[in-house]
């Protein structure tokens, strides 16, 4: 009998703190950033966040700190960093 995964998503999303994440919204929006803050209603705080133009990673705004509401978040990609990394991209 296969094992459910007991990984909790917002464990992980503490566990990035201080690391690159890219967040997408319902509205389409993608936002990269470092995660600094986040709570149990998964609302996130990136320091350093940028608007990516859609179907690219070049930055289209420049923002200092963003406060994203949970329930404005379709996904989080909490590997962004070694994905660009490995592409060769810079971040």
């Amino acid at each position: 009998m296969l094992q459910a995964r007991a990984d909790n998503p917002l464990k992980n999303i503490r566990m990035a703190v201080n690391k690159i994440v890219m967040v997408r919204l319902k509205d389409g929006t993608a936002l990269i950033g470092r995660l600094e803050q986040s709570d149990g209603t998964m609302n996130l705080v990136l320091k350093d966040c940028a608007e990516l133009r859609e179907g690219t990673d070049e930055p289209v705004t420049k923002y200092g700190e963003v406060l994203i509401r949970g329930s404005n978040i379709l996904f989080v990609s909490l590997d962004y960093e070694n994905i660009m990394n490995s592409e060769g991209k810079k971040i």
